[in-house]
């Protein structure tokens, strides 16, 4: 069963709740992260992409970003930027985006419960990327971003959350990016306990996003572990920051594709291959498409439906029958030559939140031709995870995105 406590959150001050916070480390490169700190050197974006401190083109993995971003956490908590509380706490965390809400728990998961598959995965991660967060993880001695987690309904947790967003005043309530971001501190005992109690009747928690993370903080805790023979399993290196919302309250939105050419076929050729496993017909406009199975095509200006046929994949395969797969089994592989998406360079990934609009703008400029996807759903997700399957890669694309810089857990 899965363990959720408490902890004692170090947390922006009331005046500096939105200057702090900021979008995730991995949705922006160095560059775009410089753009966003100026005029701000409170951003979290100090902490959690330090090389922007340094003159462009610095090596980010050096050292001395690591070294840097420790020094600026505890310049943010000494400066009382970033405040503690004095008690352990379980912390409710409310995103509102264009008027859709979601509300999670923000607290602390057990690296054993990822170690036995309490929480599920449904990624691959990468060596470069998951050392990069184990040395930012180690030498900050922290965790400044939580995992994102989700689980299936559970009418306990509902009820005590719902209840007391209903009857206790927030501590934060801000705009940022056209979202907003709202803040209750649960620091009664009698309602922490009950909540961990809750969640130690549910049986899965599902990492929706933050994969690399996950499995940095989880490795970072088995180093300490080693460095402490003698620990007792209590010490806070034995748990990472995450915030966790029921499965109804998320939404996935389409993952992208965009591709440079046509593997040296004309157009006619393509299509020609393509209506062997797909049903093509032409759309008036650009439009996503609305039903699974079914793709947008964006090629020269025109748009087009491409509706898999019976046959191209395994109903009974969670995996076989994600959009994605269908269309990398059918069409990017086989035709276009992309066998491995996470590294060919003929191939990028947009996310739905640009919109189809940046679709065409892509192909106007450097790509050829477009796929607008129907989205995973979160059901698919733990399905998947449930099979101890893995997704293709850029299978979702969350949004609205938990902000870093909110709560911050340390390690000892």
């Amino acid at each position: 069963m899965a363990v959720f406590k408490s902890f004692k959150a170090y947390r922006p001050s009331k005046e500096n709740q939105s200057l702090i916070p900021a979008p995730p480390y991995d949705v922006m490169n160095s560059e775009e992260a410089r753009e966003m700190v100026k005029g701000n050197p409170l951003s979290f974006l100090h902490v959690d992409r330090a090389e922007i401190d340094f003159e462009p083109g610095f090596d980010m993995y050096s050292p001395e970003v690591y070294k840097r971003a420790r020094e600026n956490l505890l310049s943010l908590e000494e400066g009382k930027k970033l405040i503690q509380d004095d008690k352990p706490c379980l912390y409710i965390y409310r995103l509102v985006m264009g008027g859709r809400s979601q509300t999670g728990l923000v607290g602390c998961a057990s690296i054993d419960d990822y170690i036995n598959n309490v929480i599920k995965k449904h990624e691959h991660t990468l060596a470069k990327k998951e050392q990069d967060r184990i040395n930012h993880v180690n030498v900050c001695d922290a965790n400044t971003g939580p995992i994102f987690l989700t689980y299936r309904d559970d009418n306990e947790v509902n009820s005590i959350v719902n209840s007391w967003t209903r009857t206790k005043a927030p501590v934060y309530d801000f705009n940022s990016q056209n979202v907003y971001h709202t803040v209750w501190v649960i620091d009664d005992d009698e309602t922490i306990k009950r909540l961990e109690n809750a969640f130690k009747g549910i049986s899965s928690l599902y990492i929706a996003d933050g994969h690399h993370r996950c499995a940095s903080a989880v490795k970072v805790g088995e180093m300490r572990r080693k460095e402490n023979p003698d620990y007792n399993g209590s010490e806070e290196f034995n748990f990472f920051l995450a915030i966790v919302f029921p499965d109804s309250e998320l939404e996935i939105m389409d993952y992208n594709r965009v591709v440079k050419d046509l593997n040296g076929l004309t157009f006619d050729e393509f299509i020609e291959r393509v209506e062997e496993k797909f049903e093509v017909s032409t759309l008036p406009a650009a439009k996503s498409p609305e039903e699974k199975h079914t793709v947008s095509m964006l090629y020269h200006k025109k748009w087009y439906s491409l509706k898999a046929k019976e046959g191209t994949f395994d109903e009974n395969d969670p995996v076989s029958q994600l959009d994605v797969s269908i269309l990398q089994n059918n069409l990017l592989n086989p035709i276009l030559g992309i066998d491995n998406p996470k590294t060919n360079s003929r191939i990028e990934f947009i996310g739905g939140i640009r919109g189809l609009g940046e679709l065409e703008r892509r192909t106007n400029e450097d790509m050829e031709i477009a796929f607008a996807m129907y989205p995973t759903t979160v059901e698919d997700l733990m399905s998947i995870a449930d099979a101890g399957a893995i997704m293709p890669p850029k299978s979702t694309w969350f949004e609205p995105k938990p902000l870093s810089g909110i709560f911050i857990h340390h390690l000892s």
